[in-house]
C-alpha cells in the first residue's frame, strides 16, 4: 500500500509538471500514480486539475500569457489520458454534460477555455460551442445532448447582454437545466439578474460552483 507521503510527493509532482509545462513528466509521473496505487481521480483532481488552476491564477496576475496556458493545457492533457481509463466506475457512472461557448459578439475565449479544461479534468462530458456563438445555438444543443449544464461566458459588456435571451430560450427548452454564467464584467447579482442559475469568477472553481448549484436545484 502506497503511503501517504508517497503519495503527496506524486500529487505535488502532478501539480508542478502543469505549472512547469512539462508533458513528459506529467505523463511519467501519471504511470507512476497507476503502478503504484494511487487513486486516479485523486491524481487528475489534487495533481493534474490543482496545477491548471495555478495556471489560471498566473494567467490573472499576467505571470504566464496565452503560449504558456497552451503549454499546460497539453502537459494536463498528457497526464489524463493515461489517468482517465483507470477513474472508477462509480465516478464514470454519475459523469455529467456540459454545453458551453463564448456569446454572441464576443470572441474571447480564454477564459472559457480554461473553465473547459478544469470539466474535462474533472470527467465531464463538454460539448464546447467555442466564440462567438449565436443566441438559438446553446437550447438547440442543450436539447440535442440533453446536457445538465449550460455555461455562457462574456469578457465585453455589450455582449453579455444577449445572455438575458439565451437564459430564457434555454429554460424554455428544458426548465430544470442549471444555467452558469462568467466573464470579467459579471458579478453573481448581475447573474442573478439575468436569471442564471449561478456564477463562477474563475476557472478554478467554476466546476465545484457548478456541482453546488445542482445540488440546491435538486432540493428544490
Amino acid at each position: 500500500m502506497i503511503s501517504k507521503k508517497r503519495t503527496r510527493e506524486i500529487l505535488k509532482g502532478l501539480y508542478d509538471a502543469v505549472v512547469a509545462y512539462d508533458e513528459k513528466a506529467s505523463a511519467e509521473l501519471s504511470q507512476a500514480a497507476l503502478d503504484e496505487g494511487v487513486d486516479a481521480y485523486e491524481a487528475v483532481m489534487n495533481g493534474l486539475a490543482a496545477g491548471m488552476k495555478q495556471v489560471g491564477q498566473l494567467y490573472a496576475r499576467q505571470e504566464y500569457f496565452v503560449p504558456e496556458l497552451l503549454l499546460c493545457a497539453d502537459a494536463l492533457y498528457a497526464g489524463l489520458e493515461i489517468l482517465r481509463p483507470h477513474i472508477k466506475s462509480n465516478v464514470q457512472e454519475t459523469k455529467l454534460k456540459i454545453v458551453m461557448g463564448t456569446v454572441e459578439g464576443d470572441i474571447h475565449d480564454i477564459g472559457k477555455n480554461l473553465v473547459k479544461i478544469m470539466f474535462d479534468a474533472a470527467g465531464w462530458t463538454v460539448y464546447d460551442l467555442g466564440r462567438d456563438v449565436k443566441i438559438e445555438r446553446f437550447a438547440e444543443e442543450q436539447k440535442r445532448t440533453a446536457s445538465d449544464v449550460v455555461a455562457l461566458s462574456a469578457l465585453m459588456t455589450t455582449s453579455m447582454l444577449a445572455m438575458p435571451r439565451i437564459v430564457e430560450l434555454v429554460k424554455k427548452v428544458d426548465p430544470n437545466v442549471a444555467i452558469m454564467v462568467g466573464g470579467a464584467p459579471l458579478t453573481l447579482e448581475i447573474a442573478k439578474s439575468y436569471g442564471a442559475d449561478g456564477y463562477a469568477s474563475n476557472a478554478g472553481e467554476a466546476v465545484q460552483e457548478t456541482i453546488k448549484v445542482i445540488a440546491g436545484m435538486k432540493k428544490e
